[in-house]
């Protein structure tokens, strides 16, 4: 076999699995996530979510902010609110729709950052091995070791209550998870025979990443972050209900929850919210559930 001919057969072997996939086969997997039902169910309800947060601006809908005292704690209907108002005469319509963005845009911040930062340690660590793997992975030991919601409410509560100090807080527990799964697949990938047969070729490390491992490990990391986005938004709807994460003013989820708490009374306050969130998880499980058949033949 000349010299063309391996160096063809792994570029080939590096390509094709993330670049040069046959359309019959992209066909394949977009009819097998749209033959899932309950997949095109969450993706329908996030959908829903995404779009009416993004319009609520646009729509004729009062002020989230406005306080209307004289309409206090009315029900669903009543005074011309659809959904009803809250202890200061706020729109409980209006409030959810602005909260949506701000729960939905937060929450794929945090996973967006997180996966980021943890991809970038998870590849160093399962690349280049030994001690430098030791420590990375160590350090994300020591914060595993610690319950997620209790290590974000002590950052949070250390930051303040800020919508920024809110996403660092929650960055600081989420990039372990996202750093020791890249690094299991990474040390799976970078074993494979076209990684081996690159290396001997004398391919730069840079190459092999690009072409070879990152292209490779983005779709457990894409399946992974779907189905994280719900626990992200729960996560930080309960540093919100709490008082440490977002302003208590600020139109958010969680902390429509914890003023409807308040008002046992007044169902609408927090059930309305409450129905959101838990629509918006089950449709991000859904979806991350039907997306993992897709692209992974092993669990089909």
């Amino acid at each position: 076999m000349s010299d063309a001919e391996p160096a063809n057969t792994v570029r080939a072997a590096q390509l094709a699995p993330a670049q040069d996939l046959p359309l019959v086969s992209r066909r394949s997997r977009l009819h097998i996530l749209l033959r899932n039902r309950l997949a095109v169910v969450g993706l329908t309800i996030v959908a829903f979510w995404v779009l009416a947060s993004l319009l609520s601006p646009l729509l004729p809908l009062r002020d989230p902010y406005f306080e209307d005292l004289a309409n206090r704690l009315q029900g669903p209907g009543i005074a011309g609110h659809a959904l009803g108002t809250d202890a200061v005469g706020q729109d409980v319509l209006s409030r959810l729709l602005h909260g949506g963005g701000t729960s939905l845009s937060l929450g794929a911040l945090v996973v967006l950052l997180g996966g980021i930062i943890g991809m970038t340690i998870g590849v160093l660590a399962g690349y280049y091995g030994g001690l430098l793997d030791d420590i990375l992975m160590r350090f994300a030991d020591v914060v595993l070791s610690f319950p997620v919601i209790l290590l974000a409410i002590a950052v949070a509560a250390g930051l303040g209550s800020s919508e920024r100090n809110a996403v660092v807080s929650l960055l600081v527990v989420w990039w372990p998870t996202y750093a020791r799964l890249s690094r299991g697949v990474v040390l799976e990938i970078k074993e494979k025979e076209y990684v081996t047969a690159a290396k001997a070729l004398g391919q730069g490390t840079r190459g092999i990443l690009r072409h070879a491992i990152l292209p490779n490990m983005i779709s457990p990391i894409i399946v992974y972050a779907t189905i994280d986005l719900g626990n992200a938004i729960t996560t930080l709807a309960a540093l919100s209900f709490i008082g440490v994460g977002v302003p208590p003013n600020t139109p958010e989820w969680g902390v429509m929850i914890s003023q409807g708490s308040n008002n046992f009374d007044q169902w609408w306050i927090s059930v309305f919210p409450g129905v959101a969130l838990f629509s918006v998880i089950m449709g991000c499980n859904f979806f991350g559930d039907g997306l993992r058949d897709a692209l992974d033949p092993r669990s089909r």
